[in-house]
């Protein structure tokens, strides 16, 4: 017969399915999932958080519990909200909707909710068990866990290159290093994202459109960011007209040129000036700040060699994905995935932790942090 332990697992672990439906269109809210069991222990309702500005996860679930919900339990990836935003507060309505026990995977790092949703529900005489299932949870929303503790972007940094690891020709064609499994597992992810960034090179040399375009589905518009510090990208480029209403930001230095700036401006973009240039090169630090206070969750940035080496040489990327064909290039003037690191020993490198590989296709995709991720703190089964 199934203990309770192993049953909370169960439907914690049904509720995190659930969240992982609306990853990445829940921005700038996070991804949850709910379910709901009745007084006898049998599943009566579930719901996700779907969309920003839609019902969230425990709404959606209760509605569809009806009154089976009463003396029932609540399974929830993330502590009830307690504020007011495009939608009401929910521990208040899991409150009156009678639940007798809400199980959470984790407290709300938001400041506005973070212990508040849990006191209202226990005011209420429910009773509240936090931390099953904590660490998964937090996993699934590292991005919002990341602008709450560090009130910027979580950076994504992504490339593709050879076993000898370049990311394109001597003339810069770059089409395609990887196979079609790996551009597709790609444009999956740029889906989830928030923003894309690249420098202005990747635009005058490939004109990209920097769009999601998941299989089978139209993806969401993304906050566009070339870095341009002379604002050289053409009128005409791709990148420039706004994708659903969201303008594409060319960053660049006070030093560039007005009239270009002008121009720019009526083709579409957005020209954000960050202030002097570092060693000529557009500041990043103005930037991600900048990003951070729009809102911007979940930055992926697929720069040139010289754009990744910026990264993390400043120490902005959180994560790297790294794309390995069974190419060989072999030429030493081919642009390399990353430049501008200069280690003396191999030992003085950036070697990352947490490293999870996946082959797609014939590719092989690594996985893995510059930092210790904000997930590593919370334990499976208990919180920090």
């Amino acid at each position: 017969m199934e203990s309770q332990p192993e049953r909370d697992r169960r439907w914690m672990d049904e509720a995190l399915a659930l969240a992982r439906r609306g990853e990445g269109r829940t921005s700038p809210n996070p991804a949850v999932g709910a379910v709901v069991l009745d007084a006898r222990g049998e599943l009566a309702g579930r719901g996700w958080h779907e969309r920003a500005g839609a019902p969230h996860a425990e709404a959606a679930a209760l509605r569809e519990a009806g009154e089976r919900a009463r003396g029932g339990t609540l399974y929830l990836t993330l502590e009830p909200c307690a504020h007011q935003g495009r939608t009401p507060p929910c521990a208040p309505a899991v409150a009156g909707a009678g639940v007798a026990r809400v199980v959470a995977a984790v407290q709300d790092p938001d400041p506005r909710t973070s212990g508040r949703g849990f006191q209202i529900l226990r005011d209420a005489g429910v009773r509240v068990e936090a931390g099953l299932r904590a660490r998964e949870a937090v996993r699934l929303n590292e991005p919002f866990f990341t602008w709450q503790r560090e009130g910027r972007p979580f950076v994504t940094l992504k490339a593709a290159a050879s076993l000898d690891g370049r990311i394109a020709s001597r003339t810069g064609a770059s089409r395609w290093i990887t196979g079609e499994r790996a551009r597709a597992w790609a444009h999956e992810y740029r889906d989830r994202v928030d923003a894309i960034l690249v420098g202005s090179g990747t635009v005058l040399k490939d004109d990209p459109l920097l769009t999601a375009r998941p299989e089978g589905r139209e993806g969401k518009p993304l906050l566009r960011i070339i870095l341009d510090s002379h604002l050289e990208t053409p009128e005409t480029a791709k990148v420039l007209p706004p994708d659903r209403g969201v303008a594409t930001i060319l960053a660049t230095t006070g030093e560039a040129p007005r009239e270009r700036e002008a121009l720019l401006r009526r083709a579409g973009a957005e020209v954000l000036r960050l202030g002097p240039p570092e060693g000529g090169r557009v500041p990043l630090a103005p930037l991600v700040v900048e990003l951070g206070k729009r809102g911007v969750r979940h930055l992926l940035v697929e720069g040139g060699g010289r754009v990744h080496g910026a990264f993390l040489g400043g120490g902005w990327a959180h994560k790297v994905l790294f794309f390995l064909a069974p190419l060989i290039m072999g030429d030493a003037q081919a642009p390399g995935a990353v430049a501008g690191l200069a280690p003396g020993l191999p030992g003085g490198g950036l070697r990352l932790t947490h490293v999870r590989w996946e082959r797609l296709g014939e590719d092989m995709l690594a996985e893995g942090y510059l930092r210790p991720p904000v997930w590593a703190a919370y334990g499976e089964d208990g919180d920090v």
